[in-house]
């Protein structure tokens, strides 16, 4: 089975890419969503992120507090690293087990952040979905409803990708 990371800034369009490859049939792990689902289901996680954040990091339905992780995670910027060190092995875990049950000689992990979660060596190929600057920006502001001020803002907090095997452009 071979394994294509698709990677890229925010608003370059790599959900836009992924959908196109979902529609030929080839499925796709998308790591930000999966994450998230983690991060309600998997016990062990739960367990870690309430010892990690705090009592209040789940409500009384179970639920992450987004509102909550969000404010302890942007207050310091070692509690991002120290969220990160215990989602991104849970999502790789989770992807080599997807991995296992697909039937497809293709298959998709999207990933804003391959080289960052450390995913890199959990696919053979790299894709890089590149757009023009101003292109992500009316993207995002429109998406997301923030201001440009925003988007920038989240564009200088990415770090650049690494070595990509091709490069989509996406304008």
């Amino acid at each position: 089975m071979k394994r294509i990371g698709i990677t890229g800034g925010i608003g370059t369009g790599k959900s836009h890419v992924c959908r196109q490859m979902a529609e030929k049939g080839i499925p796709v792990y998308d790591c930000d969503r999966e994450a998230k689902r983690l991060e309600e289901e998997d016990p062990e996680l739960r367990r870690a992120i309430t010892a990690l954040v705090g009592s209040d990091a789940y409500d009384a339905d179970g639920r992450l507090n987004r509102s909550a992780v969000a404010a302890w995670l942007f207050s310091d910027e070692e509690h991002l690293k120290a969220m990160n060190a215990l989602v991104h092995p849970v999502v790789k875990r989770d992807f080599e087990a997807w991995c296992k049950r697909q039937t497809a000689e293709t298959v998709v992990m999207e990933s804003a952040i391959l080289w960052e979660a450390g995913l890199r060596d959990t696919v053979d190929e790299v894709w890089e979905v590149r757009a023009p600057l101003e292109t992500r920006i009316r993207r995002v502001t429109e998406r997301d409803r923030c201001t440009r001020e925003q988007v920038e803002a989240r564009i200088r907090q990415q770090k650049e990708c690494g070595p990509a095997d091709r490069i989509i452009e996406n304008p």
